[in-house]
């Protein structure tokens, strides 16, 4: 999960300061001293680290903490703001051309992920009522041609390539065309990877960009590199300007360094994150706010409730909420939304964006919406008569016998889940006497419980 080091790590720090009615200088530099160590300790830039603290500490010093209700919580508010701005600040959109058509250039080291991130682009734009069209700039990665063409296919997009031996700047001259002639409104360029002390290949970059005017050259950075990736984005920026970046493996990064270093250090922003490996879904707009939320465990609903809208079938969820509101939720409702739920991503990316789950992280590391445990509820409901799955009642000790060597598990493996859906049921039941709307559940009521033994 992305910072999941430095968000534990201030969690700690801000503990001491929790139910205090008054803070003393000497609590809140105890808090800093802590807040300091975690960033330092996440690979974030000194100066940077540096530069953090301070703001903090002035913002903090003043009438602003003392003169508070809830001085704790005006603590961690300031912390929220300052890494919002570190992050920076505002969403920064990839710019589309309001006429014409988009030319958008990748660029990076090898390994970064571009060919990969190009694929999740154009699959992204399409979705959103766009033509995109992807271009086969790097000739010299074996292979980097027929990945992208590979990738063409699985999204349905189609690649612009000619021979490797053809100049990069003539193929992405000629893509730029092709496309116009097509009718294609957006050009993903997919060009080789390279360092920046490679001249020659640099220059090449800079060739590309004096042929086709990209509206956007964005540098796709692996973000589990740390420093590096911020010490890369400046001598690209410094090389070739660059408008943006995209951090990829952020779902692998438990640090989070170069995020939170890059916007400072180069003032260029993030763009966008790679969340998973997954062309669909697998990579995000990139919210600075939203993202401080989950670091301090304060949770990012909007990106659930974004996510939940664009991967998971509304109208499933209404006939649901509309089951649960009457009593009526079924163990093939159940199975129907453990299935919504698992095209959100993982379970631990789902508890990062629910404020205050963080605390149960631990409890829950086990849970994996494609491992094991989920497969055999999925087998052990599947095993059932649709009469049984409509009504648990009935289920005597032979049918319970049956549906556990059907599913290929132990008895006790289905009283288990029949007791938990059973508390899930009262639950809901409860909730519907207290007049709260099942529909903002969102699925997940209930959830966790059926993974615990």
């Amino acid at each position: 999960m992305p910072f999941e080091g430095l968000g534990d790590k201030l969690q700690l720090a801000f503990k001491d300061l929790r139910g205090k009615g008054k803070l003393s200088e000497s609590d809140i530099d105890a808090a800093l001293r802590e807040v300091r160590r975690a960033l330092l300790e996440a690979d974030v830039n000194f100066k940077v680290a540096k530069d953090f603290i301070a703001h903090v500490r002035e913002k903090a010093m003043g009438e602003e903490v003392f003169g508070s209700l809830k001085p704790d919580q005006t603590v961690i508010k300031i912390v929220r703001d300052e890494l919002t701005e570190l992050l920076g600040g505002t969403q920064s959109k990839i710019t589309l051309s309001s006429t014409g058509m988009t030319v958008i250039m990748l660029v990076g080291l090898q390994g970064a992920g571009k060919t990969t991130t190009a694929g999740k682009l154009a699959l992204m734009f399409k979705k959103k009522g766009h033509r995109p069209m992807l271009a086969a700039c790097d000739v010299y990665r074996p292979a980097a041609i027929k990945q992208l063409e590979v990738l063409g296919e699985q999204t349905d997009v189609p690649v612009y390539r000619m021979p490797p031996n053809v100049d990069p700047v003539h193929i992405a001259r000629y893509a730029v065309d092709t496309a116009k002639s097509y009718n294609r409104d957006i050009v993903i360029l997919d060009t080789a990877g390279r360092l920046t002390i490679d001249e020659k290949l640099m220059a090449e970059l800079r060739n590309i960009k004096a042929e086709v005017h990209p509206q956007e050259i964005l540098l796709v950075l692996d973000s589990m590199t740390g420093q590096d990736a911020v010490n890369t984005a400046k001598a690209f920026d410094e090389s070739l300007g660059i408008d943006g970046t995209i951090l990829t493996k952020m779902d692998g990064d438990a640090r989070g360094g170069a995020a939170l270093s890059i916007k400072s250090v180069t003032g260029k922003p993030i763009k966008m994150i790679g969340v998973s490996e997954k062309l669909d879904g697998g990579l995000e707009d990139f919210h600075p706010d939203r993202m401080a939320g989950r670091i301090l465990d304060l949770g990012d609903l909007e990106t659930l409730i974004e996510t939940a809208q664009r991967n998971m079938d509304q109208d499933s969820l209404k006939d649901a909420a509309g089951k649960i509101r009457k009593g009526e939720f079924t163990l093939d409702d159940f199975l129907k939304q453990l299935k919504q739920i698992r095209k959100l991503g993982s379970f631990q990316s789902i508890l990062g964006m629910i404020p205050g789950m963080g605390k149960f992280k631990d409890q829950l590391k086990d849970v994996d919406l494609d491992g094991k445990e989920v497969k055999h509820i999925e087998a052990i409901i599947l095993s059932m008569t649709p009469e049984e799955r409509a009504n648990v009642k009935i289920l005597n000790g032979s049918r319970r016998k049956r549906i556990a060597d059907g599913a290929g598990v132990k008895i006790q493996d289905v009283n288990r889940m029949m007791k938990q859906f059973q508390e899930m049921q009262k639950t809901m039941k409860k909730m519907k006497n207290k007049k709260i709307n099942p529909s903002k559940m969102g699925g997940l009521g209930g959830l966790p419980g059926m993974f615990h033994k």
